[in-house]
């Protein structure tokens, strides 16, 4: 008997999920080893993890509109604990990925280095240098990068399975 065709996300939702989710792969461990990198080449690193890490942040408010303005499909039937899991996850991943670029951008611009985004861009912000308050913006984006983590472990977990364990439809809604 044929798989039924599933009703999936709108093609721009998936488009921004998609690649935000790349975006993570590879803003993530950029933060993640600057601390290990040679003086010489920090600010080659610093330039591309804020610049993409900017640009999270941009995909992931258009990202959020798109959510707004298109009813997301039907979910496949499943326990209400676990669909409030489900929403408490995804939710906290949009508020996240989107407090995470912020809080990067204000922790920099506190330690006195404005972000000219792509090295092209000379981007404004709110605060110049602030020497006591850059440390705990830090702190702020520094927790959000495990939070992050943890939230996509959960996710990619909830993905796998739905589609391994249950066989269910969840994950073609996204693909």
């Amino acid at each position: 008997m044929p798989k039924q065709s599933v009703s999936s996300f709108h093609p721009l939702a998936k488009g921004f999920h998609w690649i935000v989710a790349v975006l993570v792969f590879a803003v993530w461990p950029l933060g993640a080893v600057i601390g290990f990198i040679k003086d010489d080449a920090k600010t080659s690193f610093y330039l591309w993890h804020e610049s993409l890490g900017f640009l999270v942040l941009w995909l992931m408010l258009a990202r959020l509109c798109v959510r707004f303005l298109k009813t997301p499909p039907p979910r496949p039937a499943m326990p209400a604990a676990q669909a409030r899991l489900a929403d408490t996850v995804q939710w906290a991943l949009y508020i996240a990925l989107i407090a995470m670029p912020i809080s990067g951008f204000l922790a920099t611009n506190a330690h006195g280095f404005p972000l000219q985004w792509f090295g092209l861009i000379p981007v404004w912000s709110p605060i110049g240098k602030s020497p006591d308050i850059a440390p705990v913006i830090s702190v702020v984006h520094y927790w959000l990068s495990w939070t992050i983590l943890t939230l996509v472990v959960l996710h990619v977990a909830g993905a796998l399975y739905h589609r391994v364990i249950r066989r269910d439809d969840t994950l073609e809604r996204m693909l």
